[in-house]
C-alpha cells in the first residue's frame, strides 16, 4: 500500500532540490512491495549510512530476502538521509520514509538497525528523529516501533543502550523472525512496553534488553559489567547460531540499486567463521563456529543472481576465502560457467598459504590486475604473536606467484601500535613492502606498484586483547612520521588511517552507558556521517566528551586487569571468556619470548 501523497510531495518538491535523488526513490529491481491490509507485521531494516553504502552490506539482503519469504510479514528498507535531504525534511515536515511503500518509519511494529561501524551511531539518532520516533528508548510508547540492533557493534551494546530497545548478537536469519513474533505478541498482550521489552529476553537467550540491567561503576569511576536489575542472576546473552548454512537460501533476487554503489555486484557468502584465530579479529570469535556450504549450492546461486541481475562480478565471500575446503573445485566451476560470459570473479579475502600461490590461475582475467593481501604484520614473531600464523617466506613466495601470473600490484594491510610492538617491527612494515617491490622487478623487469595501508590497533571488546589498553595518540603520530621517513622507494605508497578516527571508534567500542548522552550530545550540536573522513567533525567529538566529563583516559589507554569485570560481559561468545582468558596469557608469553 503505497503512501501515494507523500510520494508525490517528495518527488516534486524535495528530490529536485537534493545530491543524487535516484536514492530516496526506491522502485529498484527486486525490490518487494506488499499491502499492509495483508500482512500481520511490518519490519524496516535500516542502515545507518548512505543508500550506496547499505546497498553494498551483504547481510541486509540477506535479511530482507529472508523476511520477506514469509507472506505474513512486509520488510522494507531505509538508509541514512544526507544532510542536504534531512535539511529539506524538516523545512517540510516531512517524516523520513520506507522506501518500498514510503510508509514513515513511526509506523512500522519494527524498526531494525545494522550496526556495522561504531562512527556511524549519530546517524542512527537521525533516522530515529526524522522517523518520528522517541530518540530515547523509554519515552516510546507501546504505538511506537520496537527498535532493535544486530551487527558488529553490538558485542558492546552499552554506548547504544539509551536508543535501542533490544539488542540481537549472533546470526540474524536465525533470531530476527523469532524476534519479529515474539514482539507482536507481546505487544498485543496487555502488557505495558517496558514489561513486554523486558519478556523479550526471557524468551529469546540472544536478546540483550538494556533495562533489565543497571550500570556499575568501580570507586574510581570507571565502568564494570553492568548487573541483572532482578535479583537472580541472569545468564550471559548468547549468539543465535544458524547450524545448517547450506540450508539457509541465497538471496539470488537481490535488490539492484537505482544509483552506483560501493560494491556494484553479486555478493555469495560461502563460509561462516574462520578457521584461524587472530587475536585481534573481533570478526574471528563472534563468527565461529566454522560452517560453509557446497559448490553446488554457491555455484546455483551465483547463475541464479547473474540471471536475475545482469552484473558482471561476482564476489565470494567470507572472513578467508581461500581457507573454503573445496576452494580450488569452486573455482574453477564458476570460472567454466561464467568466463565465456564475461563475468570476473573476485575473491576479497586471500589467505597467505599455498591457495595464493596458485591464485594466479584460479582467477585468470584481465580485470584483476592488483592483489589485496593482509599480512598485519610485517615480522614473524610479532605475526606468532597476534596469532596470524603466516610468515615473511609464505608472503614473498606467493606474492611471486601472482607476478608471474599476470599480477601487477599487490596492497598490503598492516596494523599500528599492537601490545609489544618495537620499532624493528615499524620499521619491517617499509622492509617487506620494498622487498616486494623488488620482487616484481625480477618477474617483469619493472618495480611492483605496492600500496601498504597501515590501520591502528583498537582493543575490541570480545577478543584476547579486550584487556589492553590502545597506545595513545602521540605513539601513533611518531610511528608514522617514522613510516614516512624510511620509505625509499617510490613504488612503494603508505597510507595511514586517521588517528583520531581511531581513537573515537575505541571510545565507542569500548565505552559504557554514560557514552548515550555523549552521541546525543554532539548529535544535536551537528554530528552527522562520522565514518567519512570528510563529514567528521572530530573538535566537536571532543569537545563533547570534555563537556560531559567523560574520563578517556581510562576507557581506552588504560589496561583492565584480568579479574575486573568489564562493560559488554553481559554478552558472551560461543566459545566464553575463559578462551579469551587463556589467548590473552599466550600472547602474553609470546611477546615475552620476542
Amino acid at each position: 500500500m503505497l503512501n501515494q501523497p507523500l510520494k508525490d510531495h517528495v518527488v516534486r518538491r524535495i528530490l529536485p532540490r537534493v545530491q543524487t535523488p535516484g536514492q530516496y526513490v526506491g522502485g529498484e529491481l527486486h525490490a518487494v512491495r506488499k499491502d499492509h491490509a495483508d500482512v500481520r507485521g511490518k519490519l524496516c531494516l535500516a542502515f545507518p549510512d548512505t543508500y550506496a553504502i547499505g546497498m553494498s552490506n551483504h547481510g541486509m539482503q540477506v535479511l530482507y530476502a529472508a523476511m520477506n519469504r514469509r507472506a505474513d510479514w512486509a520488510c522494507e528498507r531505509v538508509y541514512a538521509p544526507w544532510p542536504d535531504m534531512e535539511t529539506l525534511l524538516r523545512a517540510e515536515n516531512l517524516p523520513l520514509y520506507s522506501l518500498e511503500t514510503f510508509t514513515p518509519l513511526d509506523q512500522f511494529d519494527l524498526l531494525g538497525f545494522t550496526l556495522q561501524h561504531d562512527l556511524c551511531y549519530s546517524n542512527v539518532l537521525t533516522i530515529l528523529d526524522l522517523g518520528g520516533i522517541p530518540l530515547v528508548a523509554e519515552e516510546r510508547s507501546l504505538q511506537s516501533p520496537l527498535v532493535i540492533a544486530g551487527g558488529p557493534c553490538v558485542q558492546n551494546p552499552e554506548p547504544m543502550a539509551r536508543f535501542i530497545d533490544a539488542f540481537v548478537v549472533g546470526d540474524g536469519e536465525q533470531s530476527l523472525p523469532d524476534l519479529c513474533d515474539a514482539w507482536l505478541e507481546l505487544k498485543n498482550s496487555g502488557l505495558s512496553r517496558s514489561e513486554a521489552v523486558k519478556r523479550l529476553a526471557d524468551r529469546l537467550p540472544s536478546v540483550y534488553v538494556p533495562t533489565r540491567y543497571r550500570p556499575q561503576f568501580a570507586p574510581d569511576g570507571r565502568a564494570a559489567a553492568p548487573v541483572p536489575v532482578d535479583a537472580d542472576p541472569s545468564e550471559p546473552i548468547r549468539p543465535a547460531v544458524v547450524r545448517d548454512l547450506d540450508a539457509v537460501p541465497l538471496p539470488v533476487k537481490p535488490v539492484v540499486p537505482n544509483i552506483e554503489c560501493v560494491h556494484d555486484r553479486i555478493a555469495i557468502e560461502i563460509m561462516r567463521g574462520c578457521p584461524w584465530r587472530c587475536r585481534f579479529c573481533q570478526a574471528t570469535t563472534i563468527k565461529r563456529p566454522l560452517r560453509f556450504r557446497t559448490v553446488d549450492t554457491i555455484v546455483q546461486a551465483a547463475v541464479e543472481s547473474y540471471r536475475n541481475t545482469g552484473y558482471n562480478e561476482i564476489s565470494l565471500l567470507s572472513l578467508s576465502t581461500s581457507d573454503y575446503p573445496h576452494f580450488d573445485e569452486l573455482m574453477r566451476r564458476l570460472q567454466a560457467e561464467f568466463r565465456p560470459l564475461g563475468v570476473s570473479i573476485s575473491v576479497p579475502s586471500l589467505r597467505i598459504n599455498e591457495q595464493l600461490q596458485a591464485v594466479g590461475d584460479l582467477m585468470n582475467t584481465d580485470r584483476h590486475s592488483g592483489l589485496t593481501l593482509a599480512p598485519e604484520a610485517a615480522r614473524d614473531p610479532m605475526r606468532r604473536q597476534i596469532g596470524k600464523q603466516i610468515t615473511n617466506d609464505d608472503l614473498l613466495a606467493g606474492c611471486r606467484k601472482a607476478f608471474e601470473n599476470g599480477f601487477q600490484k599487490v596492497k598490503l594491510y598492516f596494523m599500528c601500535g599492537l601490545p609489544g610492538e618495537t620499532p624493528a617491527d615499524l620499521d619491517g612494515i617499509i622492509d617487506l613492502a620494498e622487498d616486494i617491490s623488488r620482487l616484481g622487478r625480477s618477474i617483469h623487469g619493472r618495480l611492483a606498484q605496492v600500496v601498504a595501508n597501515v590501520s591502528n590497533f583498537v582493543p575490541k571488546p570480545h577478543t584476547p586483547y579486550q584487556w589492553n589498553a590502545m597506545p595513545p595518540r602521540q605513539y601513533f603520530r611518531e610511528a608514522r612520521e617514522r613510516l614516512y621517513q624510511r620509505r625509499r622507494l617510490r613504488t612503494v605508497t603508505i597510507k595511514c588511517h586517521d588517528v583520531d578516527t581511531s581513537l573515537l571508534e575505541a571510545v565507542f567500542c569500548r565505552g559504557d552507558r554514560r557514552l548515550g548522552t555523549v552521541i546525543e550530545t554532539a548529535w544535536r550540536a551537528g554530528a552527522r556521517f562520522d565514518a567519512w573522513s570528510d563529514q567528521i567533525r572530530k573538535d566537536l567529538w571532543w569537545q563533547t566528551l570534555r563537556e560531559q566529563q567523560t574520563d578517556v583516559e581510562a576507557l581506552i589507554h588504560r589496561p583492565y586487569a584480568m579479574h575486573e569485570s568489564l562493560p559488554w560481559d553481559p554478552i558472551t561468545i560461543r566459545q566464553g571468556r575463559g578462551y579469551l582468558e587463556r589467548e590473552h596469557q599466550r600472547a602474553s608469553e609470546l611477546k615475552c619470548e620476542g
